[in-house]
């Protein structure tokens, strides 16, 4: 199997690496791919494409492709296949086979991979975030991806991941048609949490019985809270019209203990973060729900409209470990997934295919998945290890573009010598490691470093007058 992790070794600035010897095992694990390649029907007989070197076009091949096309794959095999032969390699075993290889890789732990050391984090097991990011693909998979259709898409692709923000890697990924709403996989989050996770969402995945399902797992969420929801005094049990009471409020942050959900719906206890926020900010809010609303032939509420003045967050988390005036910079947190979309679609190109065939599709997007789990694995050792020691931080997108500026050149090693592949990615490590940090910046905080000093600077800008 393809490295899920770096071999461990220390080299000479001190850091760790559990990345050699992992890698060579797995790689050298051939036969476990021969017989996933057999189990889903892939490998019927010899061939001229092996499933481990299939395995690698897929993955590493497609990191330094800007356009993987047939003759570009052929290509990077030195044309042990031709691209007729490679086109009818792209079957539904194929994408079942690399599926396969997808959901054992992200099933791999590191034991030394280390977690990100910094006060607000550590009452948590794992701080999860998880979203949804979609794009348009050829309009002749409609019928398997659909889309939206009229003025979008009539093809639409969507993957939901998620991402462990406290040990740095992805933990979960699926692909589905861009009908599928966010809202349909929040019955399945709780069966993906460990009591001691923060999950971390947007307005999207609200559902009540997910909430309570997750206080019953002893779990925790932190997340906006919708306006429509029904609330009530959490000691009185008197409804609460936000409306009237938050106008009433003099400073810029207040939290009530509220119950969320009416007598028929499952009620959840937790914390009501309000945070008033500019002018500025509230009229663009209106500005955009307006916008939204005529698109769909709707009318704003009133009430909706009235809302925009304040930032509504709600969680389960105790003030003892997240205090009202950090619950802001916490939920920005969720943020660092949108970054990660950012990448896999501005350097690994997920949302580009040229190919118009269903099999092909997943086979290219599965391949590049793999190629993400293996560098975020990279990402967060080093990563990890740099902030608990120096405070300093590597930068995602320096380091998949370093990754995929030696691509090809691993791609060549791994074909001929899985040793010299190992020992080139371990030195180059060393290498490019110390250039792929972020600059220190005095006038603008990183998330982490807000964590960390724990003091939220918005809240400070945005104290009254």
């Amino acid at each position: 199997m393809l490295p899920s992790l770096w071999p461990a070794r220390t080299d000479s600035t001190g850091g760790q690496h559990d990345l050699s010897r992992r890698i060579y095992d797995r790689i050298q694990k051939k036969g476990r791919l021969n017989r996933w390649a057999k189990e889903t029907g892939f490998r019927k007989r010899e061939g001229k494409l092996s499933p481990y070197e299939f395995v690698v076009l897929m993955t590493i091949g497609q990191v330094g492709m800007k356009h993987p096309s047939l003759a570009a794959m052929a290509t990077a095999i030195d044309t042990r296949i031709s691209r007729v032969a490679l086109h009818y390699r792209f079957s539904k075993a194929a994408a079942a086979f690399l599926l396969k290889c997808l959901h054992f890789v992200l099933q791999q732990k590191c034991r030394r991979l280390g977690q990100i050391d910094t006060k607000l984090l550590r009452p948590f097991r794992r701080v999860l975030l998880v979203d949804s990011s979609s794009w348009d693909i050829s309009e002749k998979l409609r019928s398997v991806l659909p889309g939206a259709g009229g003025a979008a898409s009539a093809a639409n692709c969507k993957l939901q991941a998620m991402y462990d923000y406290k040990h740095g890697e992805l933990a979960f990924l699926d692909v589905t048609a861009g009908t599928v709403p966010d809202n349909r996989y929040t019955a399945h989050l709780p069966d993906l949490l460990q009591k001691g996770d923060l999950l971390l969402v947007d307005q999207g995945y609200f559902k009540l019985r997910t909430l309570a399902d997750i206080i019953a797992k002893g779990a925790f969420f932190l997340t906006r809270f919708p306006v429509r929801t029904l609330l009530k005094d959490a000691s009185t049990q008197v409804p609460m019209d936000l409306e009237k009471q938050l106008p009433q409020v003099q400073s810029n942050a207040c939290e009530m203990h509220v119950l969320m959900g009416g007598e028929k719906l499952s009620q959840v206890a937790c914390r009501l973060i309000a945070l008033r926020v500019s002018e500025q900010v509230a009229n663009e809010r209106r500005r955009r729900l307006k916008k939204e609303a005529k698109k769909k032939g709707r009318v704003v509420s009133q009430h909706h409209l009235h809302m925009c003045d304040w930032t509504l967050l709600i969680t389960n988390v105790p003030q003892r470990w997240l205090a009202l005036e950090m619950v802001r910079a916490f939920y920005t947190v969720r943020w660092q997934i949108e970054l990660l979309f950012k990448q896999l679609k501005s350097i690994l190109r997920i949302h580009q295919s040229d190919t118009s065939k269903e099999n092909r599709l997943r086979c290219e997007l599965y391949g590049k998945l793999i190629a993400a789990v293996l560098i975020h694995r990279i990402h967060a050792v080093e990563n990890n290890r740099i902030w608990n020691t120096t405070c300093r931080q590597v930068s995602m997108e320096k380091l998949y573009k370093r990754f995929q500026e030696r691509a090809f050149t691993v791609l060549g090693l791994l074909f001929s010598s899985v040793s010299e592949a190992v020992s080139y990615l371990r030195d180059q490590i060393k290498r490019i490691i110390p250039a792929c940090l972020k600059g220190r910046q005095p006038t603008r905080m990183t998330t982490l470093e807000i964590l960390e000093a724990q003091r939220d600077p918005r809240l400070e800008i945005e104290e009254p007058r």
